[in-house]
């Protein structure tokens, strides 16, 4: 949508949104209104949000504590293989159900006056009910059947656990559309393991962090690993695909070419630089176990899902909210089950390229937080977002910011603007 003007039902304390999509205001990023209602709108809104992986929850009784936007999520194996998920917050006095990161449950009981809950997410039991020697206790029409956390549909697409609060999210795969889909059964083609998993906490809205991944005209500037020893540069062959609502994207980029490229250097870029040596060039030693040609590729789901291949470095990454100007990042590193101990050991090797102190997104880390610190009193001021044109459609080049308006065209729709 590129109205100027508030939508019925949004706050009238959010401001209008400038014409078109290639201008997004800083106040975004800033304000606790905005931040407040996208929790609503866009992550318990018609969208489906990563959860955790169905490799996660092999069996019934595990369970994996998680989140939708600000929401803490449990999701779990139940009886007979189906997925659930509800939120992990207890009916009675609003306490986390579930305390770990992960295990193993038979239910699940609330620490701080026992409620218990089913695989479910059901309340089966309060303690004390029926009260003490005769006293206290719940009245006799309390209806455990009528109470209990906000229960998530649920889905499994390609390995992913996604969930959703709302009954008017469509299939993952009509949500995703055809060529989106495409590229996730792409790298995601036979079952997954984790082999490594952590948090990053960054300090800037979690927008800040999806515009960055939506972005592939920074890759080969930002990050001086990438362009010194070809992983990705924008001469390189590869494109951008965008979703039809302009929510998901997948960028590609193909392996570079054996003639020389000077593209780099001619302009002068900080990104080329013979200064660079790797004291273990087994770093960069790779398979092409997709057989396409294609050494990088980025995906996104909205609102807050990412999917990398990098070389043979296969990572899903959920983007969790943490306020304003404050997120965190959940890597989990990942290997197909049937790995030869060669290629486990290349992809392992390789998990040294992303992460907080990865050789390439390290910067990544850094720049969303600059922008976050740059912003702080140009609330009134503007980005601009123009590369590639002004629309949000697929390119056959990576010298675009379509995927970044696509971003924002599905994020205004959800919200009103």
């Amino acid at each position: 949508m590129d109205g100027t003007s508030v939508q019925p039902g949004l706050d009238s304390s959010i401001r209008a949104w400038p014409q078109g999509l290639t201008r997004v205001p800083f106040w975004v990023y800033q304000e606790g209104d905005v931040a407040r209602q996208e929790q609503a709108r866009v992550f318990q809104g018609p969208t489906w949000n990563f959860l955790c992986l169905e490799a996660d929850i092999p069996e019934q009784g595990d369970f994996r504590t998680t989140f939708v936007g600000e929401m803490p999520v449990i999701a779990v194996r139940g009886e007979a293989g189906a997925v659930h998920a509800f939120e992990n917050r207890c009916a009675h006095r609003g306490a986390l159900i579930a305390l770990d990161d992960a295990g193993n449950a038979k239910d699940f009981a609330c620490v701080y006056h026992a409620w218990r809950y089913d695989l479910c997410g059901n309340l089966v039991s309060v303690a004390f009910r029926h009260g003490v020697n005769g006293q206290g206790g719940m009245a006799k029409d309390f209806d455990m059947r009528s109470i209990g956390p906000r229960k998530l549909r649920t889905t499994v697409f390609c390995g992913l656990v996604f969930g959703t609060l709302s009954d008017a999210t469509p299939p993952i795969e009509d949500y995703l559309g055809e060529a989106v889909t495409a590229r996730v059964r792409r790298v995601l083609k036979k079952p997954v393991e984790v082999i490594g998993r952590f948090t990053q906490p960054l300090p800037n809205n979690w927008k800040l962090y999806i515009e960055n991944v939506k972005d592939t005209y920074h890759a080969s500037l930002l990050h001086l690993f990438f362009a010194t020893f070809r992983i990705t540069r924008l001469s390189q062959g590869g494109g951008v695909l965008v979703s039809e609502s302009g929510a998901h994207h997948a960028s590609t980029t193909l392996a570079a070419p054996t003639t020389p490229d000077s593209s780099y250097r001619d302009a002068g870029l900080r990104s080329d630089s013979d200064s660079f040596r790797l004291a273990d060039p087994s770093l960069l030693d790779s398979r092409d176990e997709w057989g396409d040609g294609i050494q990088l590729q980025i995906l996104t789901v909205f609102p807050g899902f990412v999917l990398q291949q990098i070389h043979n470095c296969i990572a899903v990454r959920q983007v969790v909210p943490r306020g304003v100007d404050a997120m965190d990042l959940h890597w989990t590193y990942l290997g197909f089950t049937d790995d030869t101990p060669e290629l486990r050991a290349i992809r392992l090797k390789q998990n040294n390229l992303v992460g907080p102190a990865g050789f390439v997104s390290m910067e990544d880390g850094c720049v969303g937080g600059f922008v976050q610190r740059a912003t702080a009193t140009a609330e009134d001021e503007e980005s601009v977002v123009e590369m590639g044109g002004s629309g949000a459609e697929t390119q056959p080049t990576r010298a675009t910011e379509a995927a970044v308006r696509g971003f924002w065209k599905e994020w205004r729709s959800l919200m009103g603007m």
